[in-house]
């Protein structure tokens, strides 16, 4: 069955909005953090545990899945949801990241971006055409267009050419995408400047893409200026097409977007931290290798219902991480990930009591106060 999004609330006092996504006759409700599973695997999860976060959508690298396994032995497996067990939605990016990650600017050609595989040594080439194919390959249910991520700062000279490039090779993806069972997002680009943003947003809705992502954030710009360029992008969006911005996990800037009208998100951050001993709580983020924490027999929260929280205490997960269990950063990784799911619950419950702003006032009071748990 191919995913569908229906709008139900806008809040009365920003532009946040509440809205379900309806996928194998089961219904999750936006906005929503999803887990990266870059590797077809939330790391050191399975997907039974990733499910018992109550998170929705897990997302999955192309560029890596291309390199290994292959998409073509994904493919005969039956593609990703039976490959990796996991019968929830799955979002695929496109390998636009890895243009700013990997490649060089000499590297960008009209024709895609030439990549060396890091594991042999090859020369690749990834196209438009080639990046749909591999999500088609790999029988996700959200594909993502074909862009270039460009850095922070960059100049506007060549923000504007990359705007275009990014449009010519969205049109070309999506005249090859077939999308029997597949919804296919445009992603806008255009750095910091406002008319950029609104001619790619634009020129993208022409198109009549599934859905929409914001680009080129979390790429070294500061949360005011990342704020601004979701700001400068969403306003130009249509109100029944599911919006995702990409790379975002810090818990303030999840509040931050949902006001300004992101629906989904997604970022590594929260396993990533798991695997350095940190933790992120109601009062802001804690690092368990802390000395402090050696004699602690509470929970990382006492106010978190997650696996970790209910059976593990600070004092034993300190000595995990420490010992370089991986039991540690399993445990980490549950509870960080819960936590953002949680999030997304109390800011759907503020969005439906149109009293999202307040909420922000409290959770900022919070975060970054000196109260600790």
């Amino acid at each position: 069955m191919k995913l569908e999004f229906e709008l139900l609330k806008k809040e009365k006092n920003s532009n946040a909005r509440l809205g379900k996504i309806i996928f194998n006759n089961k219904e999750y409700e936006t906005p929503m953090f999803m887990p990266v599973g870059t590797q077809a695997t939330v790391k050191t999860l399975s997907p039974e545990e990733v499910k018992e976060t109550k998170a929705g959508i897990v997302l999955a690298n192309t560029y890596h899945l291309w390199l290994r396994p292959g998409d073509e032995v994904i493919k005969e497996a039956g593609g990703l949801h039976k490959f990796m067990n996991y019968d929830g939605p799955i979002l695929t990016d496109s390998g636009g990241y890895q243009v700013f990650s990997l490649a060089k600017r000499k590297d960008i050609k009209e024709e895609g971006v030439y990549f060396k595989n890091q594991y042999n040594g090859d020369k690749l080439l990834l196209t438009p055409e080639k990046s749909i194919q591999i999500q088609q390959n790999l029988g996700s249910d959200i594909v993502m267009s074909f862009d270039e991520c460009i850095g922070y700062p960059a100049a506007k000279d060549y923000v504007a050419q990359s705007v275009e490039r990014t449009l010519r090779w969205a049109k070309r993806g999506k005249d090859v995408f077939k999308g029997d069972k597949q919804i296919l997002f445009g992603i806008v680009q255009g750095g910091i400047y406002p008319e950029l943003r609104k001619h790619c947003a634009k020129e993208l809705i022409k198109m009549n893409f599934d859905g929409y992502s914001i680009g080129g954030t979390s790429v070294g710009e500061d949360k005011e200026t990342q704020y601004k360029m979701v700001s400068d992008s969403v306003k130009y969006l249509p109100d029944d097409k599911i919006r995702y911005l990409m790379g975002v996990g810090d818990p303030i800037d999840l509040v931050e977007n949902v006001i300004r009208g992101i629906d989904i998100f997604d970022c590594v951050s929260p396993t990533r931290l798991a695997r350095h001993g940190h933790a992120y709580t109601k009062y802001g983020k804690i690092n368990l290798k802390n000395a402090k924490y050696k004699r602690d027999f509470t929970p990382i929260s006492k106010t978190c219902d997650c696996y970790a929280c209910k059976y593990y205490t600070k004092a034993y997960i300190k000595h995990l991480i420490n010992a370089e269990e991986s039991f540690g950063a399993r445990l980490l990784s549950i509870h960080n990930i819960r936590f953002l799911v949680s999030l997304m619950e109390d800011l759907r419950k503020a969005i439906k009591e149109d009293r999202i702003l307040e909420f922000r006032e409290e959770f900022i009071k919070n975060y970054y106060g000196e109260i600790n748990e």
